[in-house]
């Protein structure tokens, strides 16, 4: 008998990775054992989880088994409809621990956007060279949850796209059209879904320790995720369900974190009493539209977020970026959303805060404005980005270094553009350092090299003093010389609005405007799905740790019903990048201080906010009837039905972001 290799291997394939999760989790035991204590662990934590693991994952199997039985009735379509509300209920229980300890798998496989998308994956034809690797892809991928495989490890040559899957799809198709027509595309989603949870149920249920601290943390960035995209609608795009799901999710918190409120001497009445009233809030207010996000937020979720870090503080609980000695993204420290410290800024920079110094920072101010270290000895950082216009420039695309010449997209504000994981509008460039050497190499901008502005800058006494007093060398470098431009952008941080001192308490009162503008920008007219709160841009909650880009098809014009032809992200030189998903894909930018910053997109072709509501409005380019110019927008092409007072309300809410305590001076 002939034997398929294949299949031999299957067995020794499992049994091997069942003894690499064994020992990966025998061996986080015996490393928490040495660092935290066994006594610092609760078994009711396991009992809880795996008790809500078991009830999500018959909720799914329920929801595959309807969707298989799906027939053209109405009441048939109603069922697999219910089933699937209650299957995301079953999630929202447990989402804030699976994606504490499963991110990559939730977001790829459970309950990730509706997009089309990369693989994290190798190709099967580029697994195949990897001649480690046991069995197929699929046993691989199978094995074990997506956050635990070397999914990085092996960068293959080409790039897989695959479609959405998991339960916002599946929400998506049911609520917003397909029924009966879609069966087949819902019995398949299902049955991945099934199949992807079940990887994440079973490394759950072998788990045996769960630990103060993770379930604390967790459970605040819960908070945020709740804030940020829960009631946003963010992760239900066709039910619209979000408020009801966003009571869930509290129960879900409330009820895993009862050992630690009870332990509490100080703070037991208080956060009862807080979930309590969260839960009333949302009993009296449950439409989607009306839903008050400002109230909500400001009266229950904040207070709940900082009275779980002073009951962290009292039972003497530990952050993880304290316990590993880590650089956060997030400041587990931080007690609002939208306080000055909510992010820290060192996470996304290669000069790390030790390093740093107000010394530092005024040098690389210096650096930032002197226009002699470009090859025309016309241009600086400031000629793009005037602190004045919020450190942008208020052209349409901006002038070179060339005269009669100009840049082919219009200069973003810097204000807060640390926080990110890759710049410019094509998100070419993966940290701060080296989007700084794009510019520097520009023949329409500096022209000229890092090496050569080095040189120029040794050659300099008062840089050589400046450097010197510093770092205490004889010769600069290129190093020394990113870190100070570094420094200063760094210290380009707006979180001192009116709207962020009102949430935070320090003022008592805003304009009405404001506040119906805030709840239709995290509402009805979905901005905050894109630009998330607190830093209003791509940047991805609750952890804060990648930006995401989007398809919007940006008019050349408006009104002109031709679509700009910059072909973006695709066109960035990355080449996981080099797909036609993010063909006219590009960052999303904050709109923090976006009233200083006209005009706007990455063209610099509308020149209003109204021009710019007014194209979301109608749902972008494939809302005027562009499909076939931009098959892959990813804005919704549904209109939002805005009128023009709530317009103007959402712009008073941006207006309200305007930040006047930045740096304007030079």
């Amino acid at each position: 008998m002939k034997f398929s290799g294949k299949i031999f291997l299957k067995p020794i394939c499992f049994l091997i990775f069942s003894i690499l999760v064994g020992y990966e989790l025998y061996g986080f035991i015996v490393k928490e054992n040495q660092t935290y204590g066994l006594d610092n662990y609760n078994p009711y934590y396991k009992t809880f989880i795996d008790k809500e693991v078991i009830i999500l994952g018959k909720q799914i199997e329920t929801l595959q088994s309807v969707a298989r039985d799906l027939d053209s009735t109405q009441s048939s379509l109603n069922e697999v409809k219910n089933q699937c509300v209650h299957t995301r209920k079953a999630f929202k229980r447990l989402e804030g621990i699976l994606s504490y300890y499963f991110p990559k798998h939730v977001n790829a496989y459970i309950n990730g956007a509706p997009l089309d998308h990369v693989s994290p994956l190798p190709t099967s034809k580029d697994f195949e060279k990897a001649s480690y690797y046991l069995g197929s892809i699929d046993d691989y991928k199978n094995s074990l949850p997506l956050d635990m495989l070397e999914a990085g490890h092996y960068s293959g040559e080409t790039f897989t796209i695959l479609a959405p899957e998991g339960l916002q799809r599946i929400d998506e198709l049911l609520f917003v059209g397909g029924g009966y027509r879609a069966k087949s595309e819902l019995v398949d989603l299902t049955g991945r879904l099934n199949a992807s949870f079940k990887i994440l149920k079973n490394t759950v249920l072998l788990r045996k320790y769960y630990f103060d601290f993770e379930i604390i943390e967790s459970s605040r960035l819960d908070l945020i995720r709740i804030l940020s995209k829960g009631i946003t609608g963010f992760d239900t795009p066709g039910s619209l369900n979000a408020i009801e799901e966003a009571s869930v999710s509290l129960q879900g918190l409330e009820e895993i974190l009862k050992p630690l409120i009870d332990a509490s001497s100080t703070y037991k009445k208080s956060l009862k009493d807080r979930f309590s009233g969260a839960q009333k809030f949302i009993k009296k207010n449950r439409d989607f539209d009306t839903f008050d996000r400002l109230t909500f937020i400001k009266s229950y979720l904040n207070p709940l977020y900082k009275e779980l870090l002073l009951l962290q503080q009292e039972l003497d609980i530990p952050s993880s970026a304290e316990k590993y000695n880590q650089t956060a993204s997030w400041n587990a420290q931080s007690v609002n959303v939208f306080a000055n410290d909510f992010l820290n800024p060192y996470y996304y920079s290669i000069l790390k805060n030790k390093d740093d110094s107000s010394e530092l920072r005024q040098l690389g101010k210096k650096l930032f404005f002197d226009k002699n270290l470009s090859h025309s000895q016309t241009v600086s950082c400031a000629s793009c980005h005037n602190p004045k216009l919020a450190y942008s420039d208020g052209e349409r695309t901006s002038k070179s270094s060339i005269i009669g010449e100009t840049l082919t997209r219009n200069a973003p504000s810097l204000i807060n553009s640390i926080f990110s994981d890759r710049y410019f509008y094509d998100l070419r460039a993966f940290d701060l350092e080296n989007q700084v050497e794009h510019v520097i190499v520009n023949h329409l901008e500096y022209n000229t090299n890092i090496e050569a502005i080095v040189g120029k800058i040794n050659k300099d006494d008062a840089y050589q003093e400046d450097f010197k007093n510093i770092y205490q060398s004889q010769s600069i470098n290129r190093y020394q010389l990113s870190a100070a431009l570094a420094s200063y952008v760094i210290s380009l941080r707006s979180f001192n609005s009116d709207f962020d001192k009102y949430m935070r308490g320090e003022i008592s009162s805003l304009n009405s405007n404001v506040k119906r503008g805030f709840n239709l920008f995290m509402g009805k007219a979905n901005c905050a799905t894109c630009h998330f709160a607190p830093t209003f841009s791509g940047l991805i909650p609750p952890l804060y740790q990648e930006n995401e880009s989007e398809v919007l098809g940006v008019l050349k014009k408006p009104g002109s019903f031709i679509v700009d032809s910059d072909p973006g992200r695709i066109n960035n030189g990355v080449d996981k990048d080099n797909q036609e998903i993010f063909n006219k894909s590009f960052k999303t930018t904050t709109v923090r201080n976006t009233t200083l910053t006209a005009p706007y997109f990455h063209n610099g072709a509308y020149n209003s906010l109204e021009e710019v509501l007014e194209f979301y409005n109608l749902g972008g380019a494939q809302g005027i009837g562009l499909y076939y110019e931009v098959p892959n927008q990813t804005l919704a092409s549904e209109p939002l039905n805005l009128t023009d007072d709530e317009i103007q309300d959402i712009i008073a809410f941006m207006t309200a972001l305007n930040d006047i305590n930045v740096d304007i001076s030079y």
